[in-house]
């Protein structure tokens, strides 16, 4: 791969703000990556980037994953999904065009982070047409909220943010020394290790690997948030994260907070793009 590289947090709903970003984005015609490699919400709404499909992640976020065919509690409790991602891609296919074409034939290539359910590593797919509907599904999959473990490549797979919520790393590991990462959380903020685990644990019997990466989530949370905060001396992180007032969740569903979601994210995008082009100028003149 190339050195420039655009990495993008899931969250589930608190993916509006991503959509923000990259709708600001497409409007400026920013596109100067090599790759990006998006983990669950992140990856849909890099799918609607790289499509240059302007506003139909927001849309998807703001119609289709506020119904209660998405989410369900009443469901859930009678042994059902809680969110069920399957539905969600697939109803938003049908009813939100996708600019297919260019989705593949952009010059940026896509790259999709998934749980193996059997070990709990992280698995990082280059996203096809032929894989893109597995994946999707499987990078979504929140364990025990979706019930079951999509299959990609045979094998069983779940979210993606349990293994590695904000791939940075991996992008440097690939080659990327500049490399923009969209945060679907203030800067500033820190993974605490959750209170669940033990009532989880009788829940995770069958997949005690899976059940590890929940247990050393934050740590590995965490340590991606210190690459971010003090990268090596050859490589440039540009962060883009929601404001302190930033007022949407995982499971937020109100749309006056989603609105405003999605407008803090267009807006700290122009921002970012705007230093950026000070900077250029700046050492232009130098």
């Amino acid at each position: 791969m190339s050195d420039r590289a655009l990495v993008v947090e899931g969250g589930a709903m608190r993916g509006i703000f991503a959509a923000g970003v990259l709708d600001a984005f497409m409007e400026q015609g920013h596109r100067d990556f090599d790759f990006a490699v998006g983990v669950s919400a992140g990856s849909t709404n890099l799918i609607g980037y790289l499509a240059g499909d302007q506003g139909r992640s927001g849309h998807i976020i703001t119609d289709h994953a506020c119904r209660p065919d998405f989410i369900n509690w009443r469901r859930f409790l009678a042994g059902g999904h809680l969110c069920d991602v399957h539905w969600l891609w697939h109803q938003s296919l049908q009813d939100v065009p996708l600019t297919v074409e260019r989705l593949w034939d952009g010059g940026m290539t896509l790259w999709v982070v998934t749980t193996s359910a059997e070990d709990g590593r992280p698995r990082y797919h280059r996203a096809t047409p032929e894989n893109l509907n597995a994946l999707v599904t499987a990078t979504c999959a929140i364990p025990l909220a979706f019930r079951g473990y999509p299959q990609v490549d045979g094998e069983p797979m779940t979210d993606g943010g349990l293994a590695d919520a904000i791939p940075v790393q991996w992008a440097y590991q690939q080659g990327a020394r500049d490399i923009t990462v969209v945060l679907s959380r203030p800067q500033g903020y820190r993974k605490n290790v959750s209170r669940m685990h033990g009532l989880l644990r009788p829940l995770m019997k069958e997949r005690p690997a899976l059940f590890q990466a929940m247990q050393i989530r934050a740590e590995n949370y965490n340590a991606a948030l210190d690459f971010i905060e003090n990268p090596p001396e050859d490589c440039r992180v540009t962060v883009v994260a929601p404001p302190a007032d930033f007022p949407v969740s995982r499971l937020t569903t109100n749309p006056l907070k989603l609105e405003q979601g999605y407008w803090q994210g267009h807006q700290a995008a122009m921002a970012a793009l705007g230093a950026q082009s000070l900077e250029a100028a700046a050492g232009a003149r130098s």
